[in-house]
């Protein structure tokens, strides 16, 4: 998941950006309701995380005016303020779910979970289809031709992204930015490792290869097709 994390107290935001990071998932932070509500406008997020008690834009009146655009991106507000009113209030401004601080991290991440489940009713959504290669997103599960493959989050986000752009030439930068969430360039080889490691899984074992280098340019998956 890609998750947007708008809260002020960077202690908070930074335990929370450790714990999703090493949970396999995308974060970006922004420390005040406005730059929040920008970034939820402007970015593609799975879901966003909002603190309630932000400057600039409260977290609800941010929330409000999110819903008020029409998008239906998955809301957890996070708040220490826990009475039964409060919530009440968090919900009718547009919140999905509404955890109340302190709250243990676990219990985040099952939320999280369930949040996205929710917003992605069809199978379509959950299931991305290359020839026999099939991954299925609700189950972190990878299959070949039947067979199940085991992969490390990262491999798995990008095998997840290649597979949403099948049949297409992926560049370098397209995956820096979306897969490891970097808007410059490292100069590591750490793409060609990670290409080289997905590769051997997914087609050491099958005749047929579905992840093809296209050379200046990045890669492809899919079946190459004879000219």
């Amino acid at each position: 998941m890609k998750i947007l994390i708008v809260e002020d107290d960077t202690r908070a935001a930074h335990y929370l950006t450790k714990g999703l990071t090493e949970s396999g998932h995308l974060c970006d932070v922004a420390e005040d309701g406005e730059t929040g509500l920008h970034m939820a406008i402007s970015g593609q997020y799975d879901v966003l995380i909002i603190d309630r008690m932000l400057p600039k834009l409260d977290g609800l009146a941010l929330v409000a005016a999110y819903r008020a655009t029409g998008r239906n991106t998955p809301v957890m507000i996070l708040s220490a303020l826990g009475e039964v009113d409060d919530r009440i209030h968090g919900l009718r401004a547009g919140g999905d779910d509404y955890l109340v601080k302190p709250y243990a991290f676990g219990e985040l991440l099952a939320r999280l979970n369930a949040l996205t489940r929710r917003a992605q009713p069809t199978a379509s959504a959950d299931t991305l289809t290359v020839a026999d290669l099939e991954i299925d997103r609700s189950k972190h599960r990878v299959t070949r031709a039947g067979q199940r493959i085991l992969l490390q989050p990262r491999e798995f986000r990008l095998l997840e992204y290649l597979m949403r752009h099948a049949d297409q030439v992926v560049t370098r930068t397209m995956l820096l930015e979306q897969v490891w969430d970097y808007h410059f360039d490292p100069q590591t080889n750490v793409i060609e490792v990670h290409i080289s490691r997905l590769r051997r899984k997914i087609d050491r074992d099958f005749t047929t290869p579905l992840l093809h280098t296209v050379r200046g340019s990045g890669y492809r998956l899919g079946v190459l097709q004879e000219e």
